[in-house]
């Protein structure tokens, strides 16, 4: 703990790096930071790509090809806030589709599921579930199939202004997905 200008600090969660443009953080916070020998990467001259996408970048450029097969990033406080924040989040999970990046909030978890592979989701019931859904955001899906789910999806076309798999529950400890479009997963995070 340190004590600085009458009020008492944490540093047991002191990050190793503040990546991003700069515009939401306060000056006092970044000077913090730095004191405590965080490194600060100011990308503010970078106005196309959101933090998210800017920290997910240096996580991949700076992880050893030995372990970039099995990397996972789980991003917290991604969901939850401004709805254009939460959508630019959704798309770096599009723009990383090879990486396992999985969008967690209080409520819920997020992740895209690649249409390149038959997936098999071990669900953890005593943490997640039983709510959760598919969603074909990036694009219609002509043929979606489940199996562990209340209400399965069999050859299903899902697309937005039609069928979504919205409200639906897991019902054993293994779901499997197949389609031939990207999907969003989500599930529901049960309050411990």
């Amino acid at each position: 703990m340190i004590y600085k200008h009458g009020a008492l600090f944490h540093c047991r969660y002191k990050p190793d790096v503040i990546n991003g443009d700069m515009d939401s953080i306060r000056k006092e916070v970044l000077d913090f930071y730095r004191s405590l020998g965080t490194k600060i990467i100011d990308k503010s001259h970078d106005q196309d790509t959101t933090d998210l996408h800017k920290c997910i970048t240096y996580i991949w450029d700076f992880a050893p090809d030995a372990n970039k097969s099995t990397l996972c990033i789980l991003v917290a406080g991604a969901l939850g806030g401004r709805y254009d924040h939460e959508m630019g989040n959704l798309n770096v999970l599009y723009c990383f589709s090879s990486l396992r990046i999985v969008l967690l909030s209080d409520d819920s978890l997020i992740y895209l599921l690649p249409r390149t592979h038959h997936h098999e989701i071990h669900i953890q019931t005593c943490v997640e579930g039983p709510h959760c859904g598919l969603i074909p955001i990036g694009a219609p899906s002509r043929s979606s199939t489940t199996t562990g789910l209340r209400w399965n999806l069999n050859n299903t076309e899902m697309r937005f202004g039609g069928l979504i798999s919205s409200s639906n529950i897991v019902v054993g400890e293994k779901v499997t997905v197949q389609s031939d479009t990207d999907l969003l997963w989500t599930i529901s995070i049960k309050k411990l």
